[in-house]
């Protein structure tokens, strides 16, 4: 039985993992950390969202990420940091921010949603695994009439691909969810996805992994990767810290850090870190505590609930491979939260946490085969990894295992 080789134990790792391994392969995965998901997707927003399939690179963006170097409280953040890759990247990005490229690249990246999505309920029923998920739908929330208007013209790329989506005003919203009837009378109102869901990342990768070793996947933990080498048009075998490991097969799963090893193989791959933030609190009143989650929009704060935990999510800053952080950091993410749900959390008891999204210039991940002949990519998943990552296993798995997936692949391979 040939061996395929997983380099990466993130959500996207492990089902890529899990997919192989129903398929009869032998299957090794390995990570730098202790465990599976410790990195981002460890506490990452929760959302399962192809209702938020929205490109990052449209018209309005480059003036954001302008306004971020003067000012502060901006979604998206730009720092000026010494990384010609980010301004490689960057240009790459202006070019996909025109109305035409921004239509194109949120069709791609809904297609991929919407067929994940049904990939993760079968995973879920056939597992039997719970994970606190809420299929109640997601909330899109406005604050400003111009801006809802906007939103709601901007729905039209997502409901000609496919997906039903309902404009709800302030009544209707609080109808829906009624925690938020404390946020407020400046809510003027949301779209709401109803099939959209939310489910702790985390814990899912935690229970399929365990599914996985029943399976007879070998997880190398505590491994970092030194090189990857190759002879002629193949790879050979992972150069690690606990010696080298050989296979048929081997795909590369890193998130922001695959470019840094697949470029000593002479890949260029346009994937980028964008860092984000999450705060988790305590549950303190659950009649007060949203069960359905959501994003308000002005302010791009993502908010899931989990059991008794409230998780908040916000920002999306461009600075290199940084994932420090301290309270100041979290300062806007915490207005928003307690304008949205003032007595919902204990938020004198925060678990602050910050990681990296692997963002490509347009929006959509990077599926499929390299010019190695044993070699395969499943990375590049932004800000919508949790979403996509039944799908882009699933994709990568029949592509691993000699078929044809089973959606149009135009947009989702190596450029």
């Amino acid at each position: 039985m040939s061996i395929t080789v997983i380099l990466g134990g993130g959500v996207i790792g492990v089902t890529t993992a899990y997919f192989l391994a129903r398929g009869g392969e032998e299957v090794t995965v390995i990570d730098r950390q202790s465990g599976v998901a410790l990195e981002t997707s460890f506490a990452n927003a929760g959302l399962v969202a192809p209702g938020h399939s929205y490109t990052w690179a449209s018209p309005s963006a480059p003036m954001v990420l302008l306004k971020s170097l003067f000012s502060e409280g901006q979604a998206l953040r730009l720092k000026l940091v010494p990384d010609w890759r980010l301004y490689a990247w960057g240009l790459d990005f202006l070019r996909n921010c025109t109305a035409e490229r921004a239509r194109i690249n949120t069709a791609r990246k809904l297609r991929l949603c919407l067929y994940a999505q049904e990939q993760l309920k079968v995973v879920t029923a056939q597992e039997n695994l719970f994970y606190d998920q809420v299929s109640k739908g997601l909330l899109y929330l406005y604050r400003d009439r111009p801006a809802f208007d906007r939103g709601i013209a901007n729905t039209s790329v997502l409901t000609d691909n496919g997906l039903r989506l309902e404009t709800l005003g302030h009544m209707e919203t609080i109808a829906r969810e009624p925690a938020l009837a404390e946020s407020g009378e400046n809510l003027v109102g949301s779209i709401y996805c109803p099939s959209d869901q939310s489910g702790d990342a985390h814990v899912f990768t935690m229970l399929l992994y365990a599914r996985c070793v029943q399976m007879g996947v070998r997880f190398m933990f505590n491994a970092e990767i030194k090189a990857i080498r190759s002879s002629a048009d193949a790879i050979e075998y992972v150069e690690t810290s606990r010696g080298n490991v050989t296979g048929e097969r081997f795909v590369i799963a890193l998130g922001s850090y695959s470019p840094l090893l697949a470029g000593k193989l002479g890949y260029r791959l346009p994937v980028y870190p964008v860092k984000g933030y999450s705060a988790t609190f305590p549950v303190k009143d659950s009649s007060k505590a949203p069960e359905v989650g959501g994003i308000d929009e002005g302010n791009l704060t993502g908010w899931a609930r989990f059991g008794d935990r409230l998780r908040f999510t916000a920002t999306a800053e461009f600075c290199g491979y940084d994932t420090k952080h301290c309270p100041a950091d979290f300062a806007p993410m915490l207005r928003a939260a307690k304008e949205l749900f003032p007595n919902a959390a204990d938020y004198s008891k925060p678990t602050f946490w910050a990681g990296l999204r692997p963002m490509t210039p347009n929006g959509t991940p990077i599926l499929g085969k390299a010019s190695h002949r044993n070699l395969f990519f499943n990375t590049g998943h932004g800000h919508l990894g949790w979403t996509m990552s039944c799908g882009a296993a699933r994709v990568v798995a029949d592509i691993v295992q000699g078929r044809t997936p089973e959606i149009e692949m135009t947009g989702l391979t190596l450029p």
